[in-house]
């Protein structure tokens, strides 16, 4: 139940603040939080993380699906049953409903979180995009310090005849 909980929370936020720079942000100049560092500006994403796989939103649907379908019904298989575990499936299952409803909703990921270091410009992003990235960064954590994987059914061998 925490993870449906964690998940819900996130696509919450990720949809309310896509609506709120929706409704609410001047489209084409954006607006500079911290000059020359971050900035709020609208883009309209057809491709996956960074922009990469653009046009291609139907596939990315069909893998978001299935994606979830596998995390959900295989959940037990993928992951241990610690808090850290559990997070990380909030994480990511939220982050990727909260970009399906977009895909399916508008034909695209609306993204907004543009942030830029000296001549460099980092893609833009929105919550769905944190939320899976910093899920799949706690999964290798738990990965290497072996807390990932469920642990595999035992199996009662029968002594020998």
């Amino acid at each position: 139940m925490p993870v449906l909980c964690l998940s819900f929370a996130i696509v919450l936020l990720d949809q309310f603040t896509k609506h709120l720079v929706e409704t609410g942000l001047d489209r084409l100049a954006g607006v500079d939080v911290v000059a020359g560092l971050f900035s709020l500006h609208y883009v309209q994403n057809t491709g996956a993380a960074w922009g990469i796989l653009q046009g291609l939103n139907g596939w990315l649907v069909l893998l978001s699906f299935a994606i979830v379908t596998l995390l959900v019904v295989f959940r037990r298989h993928f992951v241990a049953d610690t808090i850290l575990a559990r997070l990380t499936a909030g994480l990511i299952l939220g982050g990727i409903v909260g970009n399906l409803i977009d895909r399916m909703r508008l034909g695209y990921v609306v993204d907004f979180l543009d942030f830029h270091v000296g001549g460099h410009h980092f893609p833009a992003f929105n919550i769905a995009d944190s939320a899976i990235c910093v899920g799949v960064g706690l999964y290798l954590i738990a990965q290497r310090r072996g807390q990932g994987h469920a642990a595999a059914p035992s199996s009662e061998s029968s002594p020998a005849t």
